[in-house]
């Protein structure tokens, strides 16, 4: 455990900071500090003052590595920041996901960052398993604390850390794999989505072994994939694959650069029972798509949900042309009267923007399509501020 124990600091924002915090926003920037009255250092709580009442208006957590410097954990009046203050708050992440899980569903989201009042903090479960990734050291002395919450909370068995890249030689106590809690004879875990089986690796799968942010629109897929044929770009380990097989579907194709990561779809696949035909292609997806076209295919139903394309703000027009370039490739591998799912997990192209994106190369190129519909994030993925909107999935019947 990190020797360090934090101290309390008394801060003063200026007018827009403090403006912003006020609105329940989750960030202060080293450009919006006023004041400290002491030499800070990475996880010291900062007692943010009001500029003119001089009451408490939020607490937050220093950060020294970043241009983030106050992450904010609590919005209100003074609150004491113990082992008591973490249990109230997983409790109350864990009361607003608990229509999902039963008996069907095994595996969500518990904490989702700043969304929740954790900002730089993940946690998932995948069935018994838990996974805490983090993304700022801020975090490294109330840990011990956390991990109690979360085990008396989610009742996993075992919690694995992960570290984001910046982390993981940030202190020898804490490495990436630690088993922070109970025993794991495995790293790989099975978990269920609607009773269609995964797997996933929480030691070396990206992120933390899976992403579940798209849980409904896998779902989705899979409720209408029956005897229709299915092209998944970007696969990954196979989630809307594995959904359209073992909803019906009579021929899925999964494409994905990584060898490695088809090698899990096709595990993912056959945990279920399906009759389909699957089909594993890798390599670059826009060369393939091209392919695919010169070769004249085209799938009832097309899914193309890529990775970030704008990671900075210098990135987002390329983003917008290649969002663009795909919804047009989308479109012409898709069956007249079929099925495009096109989503994006950009958080710097806005819902308003990805449409417009589509729409507008839909109408250059002279593609007849109706926007069925427009979806964002699932129950275990709250929004409670601007920038923590990031998956957007639109839903065109293409004629």
């Amino acid at each position: 455990m990190l020797m360090y124990k934090p101290k309390n600091l008394a801060v003063k924002l200026k007018p827009a900071a403090e403006k912003a915090v006020k609105q329940k926003h989750p960030w202060v920037f080293s450009s919006g500090i006023s004041r400290i009255n002491k030499t800070a250092k990475t996880g010291d709580l900062c007692i943010i003052f009001d500029r003119s009442t001089n009451k408490v208006s939020a607490i937050g957590l220093y950060d020294s590595d970043s241009p983030i410097r106050i992450k904010i954990i609590h919005h209100g009046g003074p609150v004491k920041i113990n082992a008591g203050f973490f249990q109230w708050k997983i409790k109350k992440a864990f009361d607003l996901r608990n229509s999902l899980i039963d008996e069907k569903t095994n595996a969500y989201r518990l904490i989702s960052g700043e969304n929740d009042g954790f900002p730089g903090f993940v946690f998932d479960v995948y069935n018994k398993v838990g996974v805490v990734k983090l993304y700022s050291a801020i975090w490294f002395p109330y840990l011990e604390d956390i991990i109690h919450a979360l085990v008396k909370t989610s009742g996993v068995e075992a919690i694995i850390l992960r570290l984001s890249r910046n982390l993981q030689h940030y202190d020898p106590e804490y490495k990436e794999g630690k088993l922070l809690y109970g025993f794991l004879e495995d790293t790989v875990v099975q978990f269920k989505e609607y009773k269609v089986n995964f797997q996933a690796d929480v030691l070396l799968g990206h992120k933390t072994g899976f992403f579940l942010d798209h849980r409904e629109n896998r779902r989705r897929i899979g409720t209408i994939a029956k005897d229709k044929t299915l092209l998944d770009v970007f696969s990954y380990a196979g989630g809307f694959s594995v959904h359209a097989l073992a909803g019906g579907a009579k021929e899925v194709v999964s494409l994905d650069i990584s060898n490695q990561a088809l090698e899990l779809a096709e595990i993912n696949a056959n945990l279920n029972s399906h009759k389909g035909n699957h089909i594993t292609i890798a390599g670059d997806a826009f060369e393939i798509l091209y392919k695919l076209i010169k070769e004249n295919k085209q799938f009832d139903i097309v899914v193309i949900d890529p990775p970030s394309f704008a990671k900075s703000e210098k990135e987002i027009e390329v983003a917008k042309l290649r969002y663009a370039e795909l919804a047009y490739l989308g479109a012409k591998l898709t069956t007249k009267g079929g099925l495009l799912l096109l989503a994006s997990c950009s958080s710097r192209i806005t819902a308003d923007v990805f449409v417009e994106i589509h729409q507008d190369e839909f109408r250059k190129r002279g593609i007849r399509y109706k926007l069925e519909d427009f979806t964002q994030h699932d129950t275990d993925h709250p929004v409670t501020f601007k920038e923590g909107a990031y998956l957007k999935s639109a839903y065109y019947r293409i004629y």
